[in-house]
């Protein structure tokens, strides 16, 4: 091996010294220097993976969400498997609800749509109903001392930085897309499904691949302030620090009294109406009943609204579907169940005992502002809404 002269050395250092003073992003990728073969170019145009979409085949980011075609599917399977009107989605993407989808092609969705409840209603009812007195009545015991919530999972965080969004103008081309952005085409294509001539058309929404993002500098480390040591002569001791309480006052304790049990034995208001339950919210049936495929009713009122118990009972089951979304089932006489499902700020406990009108949670804020309504009788649902009337 050829030793390394000191003048090597030297210029070396004097050409890091060099590049360190220019303006712009430093390329650590240094062949460009040999030969006159230099990779600069694609070292710094090198894109990230698209991120992996759910089990429905959806990305989600802060400000949209698209959707991921798997092999067979058109439009309208898309639009069944995300739970969106197939004609919506197609327009918005100016296709139509038949037109078949490469595997991988990315389809964006008009509106932001939510994961499905992957709870079986039907199962807790059926728990709450074993467990309650055959007779019907209500049962009252000793309730052991109430254990911390869990912390609830957090919500699904957005697939990495989101890319720019780009809707496609009528003659632009793949190739004129990526040198816009200046990303790769191949790039641009394998983010976005493109077929191997790399077709796009008029109205389509295409995500721009993200760079790869350089690596953090390193911050310099903290500077530790030792505080001085005093000295003593022998003989003398060390001094004793001086605690904070002998220089601050303690802070005043309030302790509140406890308030008292609520009282379980008040009938329900005398306001009520004449019909078998009331309205758990103050608002609109958009989704009405339907055996099979829809088993309650969904009521839509303003966001934060209070969903009161339809009848007086007691509160026989609290769970929880696949997003964290509370669902409440409330045991009535003669083995009648009511179900609320989509709230949240829930204000009751399991084994409670409630009264018709009394607030248990609230509706749930933005889009999702109602409340799913099922009533069952054992473990069959039933039209809740001649209970209503």
């Amino acid at each position: 091996m050829r030793a390394v002269s000191k003048s090597a050395v030297a210029a070396g250092v004097a050409s890091l010294a060099f590049l360190a003073g220019c303006e712009g992003p430093l390329d650590y990728d240094l062949r460009g220097n040999v030969g006159g073969f230099s990779t600069a170019d694609a070292a710094q145009a090198a894109t990230a993976n698209r991120p992996a979409p759910d089990a429905r085949g959806v990305i989600t980011y802060p400000n949209y969400q698209v959707a991921v075609a798997r092999r067979g599917d058109t439009v309208g399977d898309v639009a069944a498997r995300i739970g969106l009107p197939a004609e919506e989605v197609a327009r918005f993407n100016g296709l139509q609800a038949a037109d078949q989808l490469r595997d991988g092609e990315v389809i964006a969705l008009p509106r932001t749509v939510s994961a499905a409840s992957s709870v079986d209603i039907a199962t807790i009812a059926g728990t709450a109903i074993d467990e309650a007195p055959a007779d019907g009545s209500v049962r009252t015991a000793t309730l052991a001392p109430a254990q911390p919530a869990a912390a609830p999972a957090p919500a699904p965080a957005p697939a990495g930085p989101e890319p720019i969004r780009h809707k496609v103008k009528r003659g632009e081309t793949a190739y004129t897309i990526a040198r816009l952005y200046s990303v790769p085409v191949d790039a641009l294509a394998e983010w976005n499904g493109l077929g191997s001539d790399f077709t796009v058309r008029e109205g389509q929404f295409l995500l721009i691949p993200i760079k790869n993002q350089p690596a953090p500098r390193q911050e310099a480390a903290a500077v530790t302030t030792v505080p001085a040591t005093t000295i003593t002569q022998p003989g003398q001791g060390s001094p004793t620090p001086t605690p904070p309480s002998a220089t601050q006052p303690l802070p005043d304790e309030v302790i509140k009294p406890a308030e008292p049990a609520p009282d379980v034995t008040a009938e329900a208001p005398t306001t009520q109406s004449n019909s078998a339950l009331g309205m758990p919210v103050t608002g609109t049936i958009i989704r009405t009943y339907k055996k099979g495929s829809n088993e309650g009713i969904d009521i839509a009122a303003a966001p934060g609204s209070p969903v009161n118990a339809a009848a007086a009972g007691t509160v026989a089951a609290i769970t929880a579907d696949a997003d964290q979304v509370p669902i409440i089932v409330v045991k009535h006489n003669s083995d009648l169940l009511t179900v609320y499902a989509n709230v949240e700020n829930i204000t009751v406990k399991k084994g409670a005992r409630v009264k018709r009108g009394q607030k248990i949670a609230s509706l749930r804020g933005g889009d999702n502002a109602y409340v799913h309504f099922e009533v069952r009788k054992g473990f069959e649902s039933v039209d809740p809404e001649p209970y209503l009337r």
